[in-house]
């Protein structure tokens, strides 16, 4: 039986790899030879070391972040660095370059068709993790975040500025970019480098790629007729073709050698036609040839009650004062008076798919029984205009703020008891374990990642069906459990020992890295 957190397909652990030995040196890995072939090939009798993955992401928290990847971006190259030689790609934004300082360039990246040139600076973060940096400001000089502008409008280029990404790292891998490092595999995330995958087969290099799926509604649709500017011949169109549009997402999932999911229950639900995109009958042919992962994301070791530097008021397993003081101070900052009812949280992006719809819905429902509702996160229009109509609706009972803050987001999440996240679809969910580690008892769509990272009636609580009848059905059991003192301190303690660190996380990808290249190098 595989471990809770480990993926769908049984991804087989090689007593060789991808590790490197106490002094940092490479141990060498000894594949098996395939089929017909009698002797290694060349690339398998060299001395160059093994281990090296270059981690491909469009954002990284430590320098910009617009959603769960920066947080996966940040912590996993770093969970995983010990046993491998992991460096990071990201292109230079304005948020990157500004921490430059020290940077030196490295290498080069040539135009092709419509793509321009680039340069590769080199920096090492405060920890000693190596980031390459792909300069080229008339593509990645510009404010907003990595995909839209301010006001939130995709910007008009992302598929020249996402192909000079990809390809930038399939060259690295081919050697062709004056690096004297190489790796051995891409780690590819998401649509914006998943055409990497496509690049490094076309270029016939002999590196492997890895594409995680950590939202498959998000493809990387551009016109059919930007084939020819983004360097891509006639005859392998195709390969990118979704419905008339060129879908990058399409080209990762078609060429990479492996590609995985971040929870095990999102990776057998997108073989499926209702949460597959239109991609479902792709991604079944993978995992029928054990070609698609699952691993579970873990949460890093800042997320911690009795030391968050964002908290005034620290507690742990045994020591509450600290809940509930942070409990009058969050009702404080959103303008709410003391009340005895239970605190209902909302840490999300206000968009369709997170289901605030059905949040607003039961908001008076909350408000009727003594609750009170505090929601952060910004979005949709039409959403945020919703929420904000609640708070004036209900002005001791709702609580808004618009946009982001971190320091407030894990003020909530350590003083409310409850957090609502009753989400359409969730590939993994990292908002759920954080509110877990702090104590706070997530109510989720029985969805994705919700499915695995969340025991009904234990850690928290699931409903089916994402409707508004069963999200209140769920609120009106919340409201009984706040009213059994013994019981909700239970599921505290139980929901706070419930999540995983990303060193767990870490060994299943390291494993998964190993597999990929004993396979497919």
């Amino acid at each position: 039986m595989s471990h809770p957190h480990e993926s769908v397909v049984p991804v087989v652990q090689s007593p060789k790899g991808l590790l490197r030995d106490g002094d940092g040196s490479s141990i060498r890995v000894s594949r098996r030879l395939r089929p017909g072939q009698t002797t290694p090939s060349r690339r398998r009798t060299t001395s160059r070391p093994e281990g090296r993955i270059l981690f491909v992401t469009s954002e990284m928290a430590d320098f910009i972040k617009a959603g769960g990847l920066g947080d996966v971006a940040s912590s996993l190259p770093r969970a995983v660095r010990e046993r491998a030689d992991i460096r990071v790609l990201i292109p230079g934004y304005p948020d990157v370059m500004a921490r430059a300082k020290g940077m030196r360039k490295v290498g080069r990246i040539p135009a092709l068709a419509g793509l321009p040139p680039c340069e590769i600076g080199r920096l090492t973060l405060a920890d000693g993790l190596p980031v390459y940096v792909l300069i080229c400001p008339m593509l990645y000089d510009r404010p907003g975040s990595p995909y839209v502008d301010h006001q939130g409008r995709d910007w008009v280029d992302n598929a020249v500025r996402f192909a000079t990404f990809s390809r930038a790292a399939a060259l690295i891998a081919g050697g062709q970019a004056g690096l004297k490092w190489r790796p051995d595999l891409l780690h590819l995330n998401d649509w914006p480098c998943a055409l990497a995958a496509a690049y490094l087969k076309w270029n016939g290099a002999t590196a492997c790629s890895l594409l995680t799926i950590h939202n498959l509604a998000y493809q990387g649709l551009f016109p059919l007729d930007e084939a020819a500017v983004l360097g891509i011949e006639p005859e392998h169109v195709a390969e990118l073709d979704f419905h008339g549009q060129l879908s990058f997402l399409r080209a990762g999932i078609v060429h990479a050698d492996q590609v995985s999911t971040v929870s095990i229950s999102y990776a057998r639900q997108i073989t499926a036609p209702a949460d597959g995109c239109g991609m479902d009958s792709l991604l079944r042919r993978h995992a029928a040839r054990g070609r698609l992962s699952g691993i579970v994301n873990g949460i890093d070791a800042s997320w911690d009650p009795r030391s968050d530097h964002h908290l005034e008021d620290h507690f742990d397993l045994h020591r509450w004062e600290g809940r509930e003081a942070n409990k009058q101070r969050v009702r404080r900052a959103f303008g709410l008076p003391d009340s005895d009812g239970p605190v209902f949280a909302v840490v999300s992006r206000l968009v369709h798919q997170k289901g605030l719809d059905l949040s607003c819905a039961v908001a008076p429902q909350i408000a009727a029984a003594g609750g009170q509702l505090l929601i952060i996160g910004g979005g949709e229009p039409q959403i945020e205009a919703e929420v904000a109509q609640l708070a004036r609706r209900f002005p001791a009972c709702v609580g808004v703020y618009p946009g982001f803050d971190e320091a407030l987001a894990r003020q909530m999440f350590a003083g409310s008891d409850f957090l609502l996240m009753p989400s359409r679809f969730e590939p993994c969910g990292l908002s759920q374990m954080y509110a877990q580690r702090f104590g706070c008892l997530p109510i989720a769509h029985a969805t994705g990642g919700l499915i695995d990272t969340i025991e009904d009636g234990v850690t928290g609580l699931l409903f089916s069906g994402a409707d508004v009848d069963a999200l209140r059905r769920c609120v009106q059991r919340a409201f009984r459990i706040h009213r059994i003192p013994g019981l909700m301190a239970a599921m505290r303690r139980a929901a706070m020992l419930r999540p995983a660190s990303w060193e767990t996380a870490g060994g299943h990808y390291l494993r998964l890295y190993e597999r990929v290249v004993e396979q497919y190098a």
